[in-house]
């Protein structure tokens, strides 16, 4: 057991050195003894521990919490503005692999940044198209760290490449195949890999020509490098 925690925490390490800025993987489980924090639509916050946190097809259906005063309430998704949840077992371990705030003048300067360097992941009512249909809808934020212009959101029925393992266990999701995104506040829309090099890569970022003639070879791994460059175009 020993070897192996050093073996994953020198993995950690390695590519924690390697990297800038990435996209945090998607939380599931959340801790039970750290405080959790939620902005309702109300504009009142609510501080306690995380006791359940239900889904259905993939998103947020209902969040049960008990206060720090002991009073356990329930909400659900259309009752939230904003929220901070601290991840718990191996979705911290994999958090501990992701972002890096090493950019702050990309940082949205209306989030939390200690929360956030403290492994906290992020929630947002964000007005989202699916398919024909726009619904306001309580998704993650995959880049709190570089999100001042552009907003990538975990697709909650997203397939993945292999996960990455070391020593036999999993400590980081694949890369997704898609996403939601947001650029300059406008409505958040599905982004493919399929379709990102095909044609989505032009026409998002046709008033950038920074990255279009940076990044004249199109990868689906470059999305977060296309949208720090994107933020310098601003």
């Amino acid at each position: 057991m020993l070897k192996q925690a050093l073996l994953i925490g020198a993995f950690i390490g390695l590519v924690i050195g390697l990297q800038a800025q990435s996209l945090e993987s998607p939380s599931f489980t959340y801790s039970h003894k750290k405080v959790s924090y939620i902005t309702l639509k109300d504009g009142s916050t609510v501080e306690g521990y995380i006791k359940s946190v239900s889904r259905s097809k993939g998103l947020i259906d209902e969040i049960k919490i008990e206060t720090q005063k002991g009073k356990k309430v329930k909400y659900k998704p259309e009752d939230v503005k904003f929220m901070y949840l601290p991840p718990s077992g191996m979705d911290k371990l994999a958090g501990a692999l992701d972002v890096i705030y090493d950019a702050q003048q990309w940082v949205d300067d209306t989030m939390d940044s200690d929360l956030l360097k403290d492994g906290y992941v992020y929630f947002e009512n964000a007005m989202v198209q699916v398919k024909k249909k726009k619904s306001e809808l309580l998704m993650q934020l995959l880049n709190p760290g570089f999100s001042k212009d552009v907003k990538v959101y975990h697709d909650p029925l997203a397939k993945e490449s292999a996960s990455l393992g070391v020593g036999g266990i999993a400590v980081a999701g694949g890369d997704a195949k898609s996403y939601y995104v947001s650029k300059d506040g406008a409505t958040a829309v599905k982004l493919t890999k399929k379709e990102y090099k095909k044609t989505e890569f032009a026409a998002m970022w046709k008033g950038c020509k920074a990255i279009t003639a940076k990044f004249d070879d199109v990868k689906w791994t470059d999305l977060t490098q296309h949208i720090l460059a994107y933020s310098e175009c601003k």
